[in-house]
């Protein structure tokens, strides 16, 4: 039958304005090419986004801020060591105390030493901080009352996060692996594994890597594509200790609920080699302060320190930066001893504690994130829209930074003659192609800025991008999915 006879022939029955099947299929078709060609546009090229409305910033928005600018010092921390590694004596001179051996180079010297290497300290921030937010909407439930609400938060939460952790990495080392192939790039680390020989083989052990690594209970989960993932299975594992405590402690008393917290920091801690752990508790317990204060309801011990709250916060803040500090080119205790500044405290190093510069490190973060809130240039800093938007790309940004230093910013350093052994094997075209002065102080020498002018804005756009295209929409994903498969009837039943 031809098309103008169908068209007559529904005409006389009165459907002649009944669209066809095709054409809606074709309309269908039609609309979602151009919403995926509209999303990836917008994701590829950030700046064609609409500018949202400005909102007025939640009560947790430092700690977006502080995520972020703990990002960018392990971007920095990364950078400084490997592209300082073929100066001599480069390891001390960063990683040892301020007039250690004689060396009194500003990257060393207190405070300071954390805008170089402070991506060390950024870890246990990142669980700190992960301890407060994880706990901050159920530790609300709690002391309102609600536990049927506060069950089903952490429901909702446990079923998440491991979604929310691991799609992006599974999307990105998979994008990083096909760029080993499609382009013959050789990354230059030397903690990953080398490709191997043809796509399909590397995709098999893409699979056998990844499901190795998302097994969180394995000792020492290691991802073969980005070295950087190592604490992402610790974040998971501390995860599970904030929500287990919920449950366990949710219906105590509030002394009693506090005394649990910081028991369970200080057996992690001090007890045990539970460094991770102990951050996470933490910041359960700092979260659980600062909604008790909201509510006027803290013990009466805090409100009899009230006079000399700014001194006290302030002390505790400088001693947090000092102790994030800690001299980490050893793991040796004796090492430390000898450390201009540490002798002293070298002592209170835990029996359990095996790496002693984690112990610093805990509490140092634990000092500053206590600090934070109440010293108001510092909090408001962190509320600036530039440390905010670094917060929003702060996980997609740890995710990339590694590979795209390794796919061009190394190549970069051996162009402009930072060249190091590894050069030879993995980038010689590269070697010495601009040669740039070697001007000016340790870790700001020109030579090693001017890669930065290109690896700076090339890693925001990509983590940009990676946010939009993975990390966002594997949030989102998550919860549409526990949406789906939660069991209405059965909540509208016990309500």
């Amino acid at each position: 039958m031809s098309r103008s006879s169908l068209d007559g022939e529904l005409a006389e029955k009165g459907l002649a304005e009944v669209p066809l099947l095709e054409n809606r299929v074709t309309t269908k078709l039609a609309k979602t090419i151009v919403a995926f060609t509209d999303f990836l546009r917008h994701s590829v090229w950030p700046g064609s986004r609409r500018p949202t409305r400005q909102t007025s910033l939640k009560s947790t928005a430092y700690l977006d801020g502080l995520r972020g600018f703990a990002a960018l010092l392990v971007y920095i921390l990364h950078h400084q060591g490997w592209g300082h590694s073929n100066v001599e004596g480069s390891e001390s001179i960063l990683g040892d105390a301020f007039g250690w051996n004689g060396q009194y180079y500003c990257v060393g010297f207190p405070g300071i030493r954390l805008l170089f290497t402070g991506g060390h300290a950024a870890v246990p921030i990142f669980f700190v901080t992960s301890g407060y937010v994880l706990s901050h909407k159920s530790l609300s439930f709690i002391h309102a009352g609600d536990l049927l609400q506060m069950a089903e938060n952490l429901g909702s939460a446990m079923f998440r996060r491991w979604l929310r952790l691991y799609l992006p990495i599974l999307a990105t080392t998979f994008i990083w692996i096909t760029l080993w192939h499609v382009f013959g790039l050789r990354h230059t680390d030397n903690l990953s594994d080398p490709p191997e020989s043809n796509f399909r083989d590397e995709i098999w052990k893409w699979y056998c890597d990844f499901k190795n690594f998302s097994f969180i209970f394995e000792n020492e989960p290691w991802n073969g594509y980005n070295s950087p993932l190592w604490t992402i299975p610790k974040e998971f594992r501390g995860s599970i200790v904030i929500w287990t405590a919920l449950l366990a402690f949710g219906r105590f008393s509030r002394n009693a609920r506090l005394c649990c917290e910081a028991g369970l920091a200080f057996y992690f801690l001090y007890i045990v080699d539970g460094w991770y752990c102990a951050a996470f508790a933490i910041g359960l317990l700092l979260c659980d302060l600062d909604l008790l204060a909201q509510r006027n309801n803290l013990p009466s011990l805090f409100y009899r320190l009230e006079r000399w709250r700014g001194r006290i916060f302030l002390i505790l803040f400088l001693a947090g930066v000092y102790l994030s500090g800690v001299p980490c080119s050893s793991s040796d205790i004796e090492h430390l001893k000898e450390s201009p500044g540490w002798y002293y405290l070298s002592f209170l190093k835990p029996q359990a504690v095996f790496d002693f510069r984690n112990f610093y490190r805990v509490v140092g973060a634990t000092f500053i994130m206590a600090a934070i809130p109440r010293l108001p240039s510092l909090k408001g800093f962190l509320e600036l829209s530039f440390c905010q938007y670094l917060g929003r790309i702060s996980y997609a940004f740890y995710l990339v930074h590694g590979p795209i230093h390794w796919a061009i910013g190394d190549r970069l350093y051996a162009a402009v003659g930072r060249v190091r052994g590894a050069h030879m094997d993995m980038a010689p075209a590269w070697i010495n192609r601009f040669t740039l002065p070697n001007y000016g102080p340790f870790g700001l020498e020109v030579n090693f800025l001017i890669p930065h002018l290109a690896l700076v804005p090339m890693t925001f756009w990509i983590a940009e991008i990676c946010t939009r295209l993975f990390d966002e929409p594997s949030t989102k994903a998550a919860q549409y999915l526990y949406n789906v498969l939660l069991d209405n009837s059965s909540v509208l039943e016990k309500r």
